[in-house]
C-alpha cells in the first residue's frame, strides 16, 4: 500500500480522535498526517490515496479551515488519486443535514478528478436527508459519536480493512 495523506481540522477534537484511530487502524507508518489548517493544494498532490476527514458544523458548513481549502481544491488535478473520506455528525438533532459536510467534500474531490473510495452502507442511521448519500450508500465512513459512540470502533476498523484493498 503506498503511503497515505490524512487531512482534517487538528483542533476539532472528536475528528482527531477519529482521525488518530483511523491512522492506527491503517498502520501509523503508513499515514503522514496533515492538519488542514496547514494544507496546501500541493500537499493534496503527493499522495496517491487519501484519507479525508471533517465534521458538520451548524446547519450543513463545511468546518472552520475545510471551508477555506475548498476554493484551492478547485484548481487542483487529483485526477486518479484514491480519496476516502470520513465524517461526523448528529444524526438526531439535525436530520435534515446529517453529515453534509462529508457530502460536499466529496463533490469538491470529485471536481478534481479524483476517485471516490471507501463506501459503506447507510444502514442503522436514522435521518431525514443528507448530501453524503449515494445511491442508499455513504460516500464514505460516517460517525455519529453523540448517538452511536459504541459502534464508532467496529466502524472505523471495518472501514480501514475495506480501504487496505481499495487502495
Amino acid at each position: 500500500m503506498k503511503k497515505i495523506g490524512l487531512f482534517y481540522v487538528a483542533n476539532a477534537v472528536k475528528t482527531s480522535q477519529v482521525a488518530r484511530k483511523i491512522r492506527e487502524a491503517l498502520g501509523a507508518d503508513q499515514v503522514d498526517i496533515i492538519p488542514a489548517e496547514k494544507a496546501w493544494g500541493n500537499d493534496f498532490q503527493s499522495y496517491d490515496n487519501l484519507v479525508i476527514g471533517a465534521s458538520t458544523w451548524f446547519d450543513g458548513e463545511l468546518p472552520t479551515f475545510w471551508d477555506e481549502l475548498v476554493p484551492e481544491l478547485t484548481g487542483l488535478d487529483l485526477k486518479g488519486k484514491k480519496v476516502a473520506l470520513f465524517g461526523l455528525g448528529d444524526q438526531v438533532n439535525y436530520p435534515d443535514n446529517f453529515v453534509d459536510g462529508l457530502g460536499i467534500l466529496a463533490e469538491e474531490f470529485e471536481k478534481t478528478g479524483a476517485i471516490l473510495v471507501g463506501y459503506t452502507s447507510a444502514e442503522g442511521y436514522t435521518f431525514n436527508r443528507s448530501k453524503a448519500l449515494r445511491d442508499d450508500q455513504w460516500c464514505g465512513l460516517v460517525i455519529d459519536v453523540e448517538n452511536q459512540s459504541k459502534l464508532s470502533d467496529k466502524r472505523i476498523k471495518e472501514w480501514c480493512e475495506q480501504l487496505k484493498k481499495e487502495f
